[in-house]
């Protein structure tokens, strides 16, 4: 009976351990060696130069701020849009269930599947995009080669690909909340808006924190989409490495240039980033507990 319940849980672990934890580890081994990937049993011990490297590297910095930058293009009208349309889907609509399968399908969508589309949508000579933008008398954009268009390119694949998800989340939460909140708001004479910023929001914040600090982590890994979108320089980012992001450096280091030593120290970077976003949230979360 005292063991039963490790034996329940132990698969999990087991699993854990092997594909997480042992990988995490060396990986953190790795990053204090210098070793390529061509000679795996040749390694000479490195210290910190790897992180050093990475501090004075142009090209680091140019892929923190891209991540950056692509993640708060697509995070915030992602998040934006989900909330609007888990407030619509939130009310006795027709067909509603089928409104929810739409929201996920393009969830549901291969990374490449929906790269490729966005990819002849945004091409140069003949895309979509820039036909709407020449019947509005708007010169084309080279998507692909521009700073900001590339980046707001991958950025409108990531939107389209989780505001359905996001959405439907804030739809759970939204009908979680009392009813009875709604009919003391409409009795004081609040309108629908009303309610919605005084009543839907506030009991959203714990899920809105969530959903921030996931879209957040996806951002910060984010690797496919811009990889696919780039095509032959897909790792490089671009020709100037416009919209290169830490997972494409880190990719770019470990299996184009094969210098996984480098490649690892990115990697725990990324982790360690991620740590400083989890702590933020542990941080707010009991802020607003205490609020309560």
């Amino acid at each position: 009976m005292k063991a039963s319940p490790y034996a329940f849980v132990a698969p999990f672990f087991l699993l854990f351990g092997a594909f997480s934890l042992v990988p995490l580890l060396y990986t953190a081994w790795y990053s204090l060696h210098n070793v390529q990937l061509s000679a795996l049993d040749h390694k000479t011990w490195a210290g910190l130069d790897n992180y050093e490297n990475l501090l004075s590297s142009d090209f680091f910095w140019n892929a923190l701020k891209n991540t950056l930058t692509i993640g708060i293009i697509s995070t915030v009208p992602q998040l934006l849009a989900a909330l609007a349309l888990a407030h619509l889907l939130n009310y006795k609509l027709r067909g509603s269930t089928a409104w929810r399968v739409v929201m996920l399908t393009p969830y549901a969508t291969s990374v490449a599947a929906a790269t490729l589309v966005f990819t002849l949508l945004y091409s140069w000579d003949g895309g979509m995009v820039n036909w709407i933008l020449d019947f509005f008398g708007v010169d084309p954009v080279n998507w692909r080669e521009s700073d900001w268009g590339s980046q707001f390119a991958v950025s409108s694949i990531v939107i389209w690909r989780w505001t359905g998800y996001n959405a439907l989340i804030y739809l759970a939460a939204m009908q979680a909340i009392p009813a009875d909140l709604y009919e003391s708001a409409a009795l004081d004479g609040a309108n629908r808006w009303q309610q919605f910023r005084h009543v839907t929001v506030p009991q959203l914040r714990p899920t809105i924190l969530f959903t921030v600090v996931v879209s957040t982590i996806g951002a910060t890994q984010l690797f496919g989409e811009p990889l696919l979108f780039g095509g032959v320089s897909g790792s490089k980012g671009g020709s100037e490495h416009q919209y290169q992001t830490l997972g494409l450096y880190m990719y770019d280091q470990g299996w184009i240039i094969g210098n996984l030593g480098k490649a690892s120290a990115i990697a725990w970077s990324m982790f360690l980033i991620l740590l400083i976003v989890a702590a933020v949230n542990l941080l707010l979360t009991r802020r607003l507990r205490k609020s309560q």
